[in-house]
């Protein structure tokens, strides 16, 4: 049966599914303490279409634009994506594995997939999102700490400096951190990329 949260067995009960076979097991005993926070959008700076979810099925039309030629055969998930209207949409049971972080760091631990949940924002990087992702973020971040002990909330771009880039400059850390009403110490700091935070209260 679903929590009051609408968490059962690492499944959002408002979230549309749209399983992905991008995933795999965490490492036994591994703690679910982080999320990670990305954007995307297919192709670049493009929204609405149904390419997100075709890449992280493993259906999308490789030569149906030529931006795609850049990413063709990646293999990737994300536990789930935000749509621009605040719509969720659930790849990844959140008790797997995810393909969201690729090579990566934080708080000194390696390998991030193996203790984080991936949220992808639909947007360009560096661009604004909408206060409809804000709200369903708030909402997915309050009920994704409600069963795991999330310790710490990051971007793409602080779990791997050089490498990524997003959400990027666009995204209000400070909003997000006032409407979950959480420790500042949760967040990245100001040129923080290897991780300094503390537990959320």
């Amino acid at each position: 049966m679903p929590s009051e949260s609408g968490l059962s067995r690492g499944t959002l009960g408002w979230a549309r599914q749209c399983a992905s076979p991008n995933f795999g097991v965490r490492p036994a005993g591994t703690a679910i303490d982080l999320i990670v926070i990305h954007s995307i959008s297919l192709p670049p700076g493009v929204f609405g279409g149904d390419e997100i979810e075709r890449l992280f099925t493993n259906r999308l039309d490789w030569d149906a634009h030529p931006y795609f030629q850049q990413i063709r055969g990646a293999e990737v998930s994300a536990h789930f994506l935000i749509r621009r209207d605040g719509s969720v949409v659930q790849f990844v049971n959140m008790d797997d594995r995810a393909w969201h972080a690729g090579a990566s760091c934080w708080q000194g631990r390696e390998n991030c997939n193996d203790h984080s949940v991936g949220i992808e924002l639909e947007g360009l990087e560096g661009g604004l999102f909408e206060k409809a992702q804000y709200d369903s973020l708030t909402r997915l971040c309050t009920e994704i700490a409600d069963r795991y002990p999330i310790a710490w909330v990051a971007g793409h771009e602080h779990i791997a400096p050089g490498r990524k880039r997003d959400p990027g400059p666009g995204f209000d850390w400070s909003r997000l951190q006032q409407s979950l009403g959480w420790a500042h110490a949760c967040f990245p700091q100001q040129g923080d990329v290897t991780g300094s935070g503390g537990l959320a209260g």
